[in-house]
Parts: structure tokens; sequence; C-alpha cells
């Protein structure tokens, strides 16, 4: 059971109560059908700001954008797993009242793809590149688990931030100077400290197709046509394993094209919306 609560009047963040009784908070804002943005590791929920995205979306939708547990504005508890975030993300799908599309980023792709087993609140699903290993890719990160949690251990998050980005999430350098020099790093910073315990916990998913037999939402699947082949194998993958789902691919881009080619983002997102309704 999950239970929503509204600021007092003019602030713009909502909460909503989880399983484990830890208040996950929300940025709603817009008008229309809801649309509700789940980002992936290392960021925050200003993510969807970079780049005119959030604003482009809230003209059609009344968009959701979730800030995840332990960063921001959301409460935080012991025990951490990655199925914590998947009801996390649930508890605000749940809360509206009408079908929603989910869509996720990143680790956030992998949380809204789980979510879609747990709810039948949903329209659509579209998922950019889950950071799932799958055929001859692995997520070989232990040393930089490790050495990320020393950093963090010495409040040394930035130092974190920057290996997670650099040497685990593959930007490449011009994109990483740009994402230092953008008004969301320094909360980005101030929420490293949970890298290392999700970085974990995806590393040792298993993805299994067969659970996702019966998942019939028409989903779109996101790819970059330069981006690692971690992620457009896990993306290829989700595609095999889901009857009503296409892929659209950004070329010339990576796994950010929301900030890097955002009219291109925004324009397969609405169309994906408006086509599939």
């Amino acid at each position: 059971m999950t239970e929503a609560t509204s600021p007092v009047t003019g602030e713009e963040m909502q909460t909503v109560t989880t399983a484990d009784g830890t208040e996950i908070a929300f940025k709603r804002t817009g008008s229309g059908p809801p649309l509700v943005l789940v980002y992936g590791n290392g960021d925050v929920h200003k993510f969807w700001e970079e780049g005119g995205v959030l604003p482009a979306f809230a003209d059609h939708y009344t968009v959701y954008a979730i800030e995840r547990r332990g960063r921001g504005e959301s409460g935080d508890a012991a025990g951490y797993e990655l199925e914590r975030e998947v009801e996390d993300v649930a508890a605000v799908v749940e809360a509206i009242d009408e079908p929603v599309t989910l869509l996720g980023h990143s680790g956030g792709a992998l949380y809204s793809l789980e979510t879609a087993l747990r709810t039948d609140n949903l329209r659509n699903l579209i998922l950019y590149e889950p950071p799932i290993p799958v055929g001859n890719n692995e997520l070989d990160i232990a040393e930089e688990i490790t050495e990320m949690r020393t950093l963090v251990d010495h409040g040394e998050n930035e130092q974190a931030l920057v290996l997670f980005v650099r040497d685990i999430a593959g930007l490449p350098p011009d994109e990483l100077d740009a994402l230092r020099s953008a008004p969301i790093w320094q909360d980005m910073v101030d929420a490293a400290h949970t890298l290392p315990r999700e970085l974990q916990t995806i590393r040792e998913y298993e993805f299994k197709a067969t659970r996702f037999a019966d998942v019939t939402t028409p989903t779109l699947l996101l790819s970059g046509s330069e981006s690692p082949p971690l992620y457009k194998d896990a993306t290829e993958a989700v595609y095999d394993a889901l009857l009503n789902s296409r892929i659209v691919t950004f070329e010339g881009e990576q796994h950010m094209a929301m900030h890097t080619a955002s009219d291109r983002f925004i324009d397969e997102v609405r169309t994906f919306i408006r086509e599939s309704n």
C-alpha cells in the first residue's frame, strides 16, 4: 500500500510513501497525460531539465520526475537492494489515477523494466539503454566499485563521481567536461555516496527473458549508434524479450542523446506516445 502526500501550496515537490516506509520525492509539473521519468545512476531529478527536456514534455504531459532514494529530498533506508528502487518507481506509478507512460534512462531503464512486472498502471514503456550484461558482455566493475567506496568514505564524492562517469558510464571527455560545467553537477556530487551500492546490485542482476513473456505494454527502446556494445546488446535482448516493442537508434549519438540531441530525443518520445495511444 502506498500513500501519496502533497506539499505545502506553492512547492513543486510531492512525495509518496513506499512499501518499506521510505518517502520518495518527485517533481510534478505540466498538464496532460501522465509521464513518469526515472533517471539513471549518478544523476538527480534535475537531469531531465538539461537540454530543455522536462519543459518540452511539460507542455504536453503531466510530468512526474522521480528523485530516487538517498538523493535530494527523497528518504532512504537500511538494507539497500535493487528491488527497493523498483518498488519506489512502482509506488509513484500506482499513486497516479490513470495509466502512465514510464520513461527510464540507464539504471532508471532497468528499474522501469522491472516495474512493468509489478504494476498494471502502465500505458507505455520507454527504455533508454538499461545496463544489463548479456551475451559476451560483462559488467566487470568490482575494482571500480571498491575504489568509489574508498573515495566516498574519505569524503571525495566528486572524484568518485568522475570515476563513475568516465570509467563506467563511458562518457567521452567532451561530454564529461560539459557535464562538470552544468548546474546539475554539484547535486550529482552530493548524491554520489549512493553509487557504489547501486552499481553493486546492478552488477549482480541477472536478466531472464522468460520473466517478461507476459508483458504486452507498448515499449519503445532507445539506443545510440555509438554506444558501447553492452548498452546496444542489452537493448537488443530486451527487444527480443518484449513482444510489443521496437527500437529507435540515434545515429551518431551515445548514451546521453537526451542532452546531446535533445530535439530528436523529445520528438521520438512524443511521436511514440502519440502513435501508441
